[in-house]
């Protein structure tokens, strides 16, 4: 019998959340090669500075760090080469015909292991915040830490 993995591997892009707008999400796979899925399954990846762009119809998402792994030999990987992400053609058609329009762009907020084992990533089409929008979210996040604190009393 197969054992299930237990996979606790949730990498974020906490910045991505404050600085945009998500519209709509997607979940999509990714082509890796084996020191990557070791890396990432060890926690050793990073969404920061990472953004997705269409090239030929295939989706890429561009600087997403993944540590070298440790017992990789020749073999092992670079920390930023570009990825492709695997979605269907009528959800790339909705993503490119988003980010066609002015203000949008397509992030990666969350990297993922699923129950199979596969190594996933959340993208979404996102609109820009601007500066008082970002204060707001300040203003709500502080708020609310302040009801938690005064319930807990």
């Amino acid at each position: 019998m197969k054992e299930k993995i237990s996979n606790n591997i949730q990498i974020k892009n906490k910045r991505a959340t404050f600085d945009y707008e998500l519209l709509d999400t997607f979940t999509a796979g990714i082509v890796l090669t084996g020191t990557e899925i070791k890396s990432i399954r060890l926690g050793k990846a990073s969404l920061v500075d990472t953004f997705c762009i269409i090239e030929k119809g295939e989706l890429w998402v561009k600087n997403m760090y993944v540590a070298e792994y440790f017992y990789g030999t020749y073999n092992n990987h670079s920390a930023r080469r570009d990825r492709k992400l695997l979605l269907t053609k009528k959800e790339l058609r909705k993503i490119e015909g988003a980010a066609r329009n002015n203000g949008f762009t397509i992030i990666p907020t969350r990297l993922f292991i699923n129950d199979k084992g596969l190594a996933k990533v959340v993208v979404a089409i996102a609109k820009g915040k601007k500066e008082y929008d970002k204060r707001d979210s300040i203003k709500e996040r502080d708020d609310r830490r302040e009801m938690d604190r005064a319930f807990k009393r």
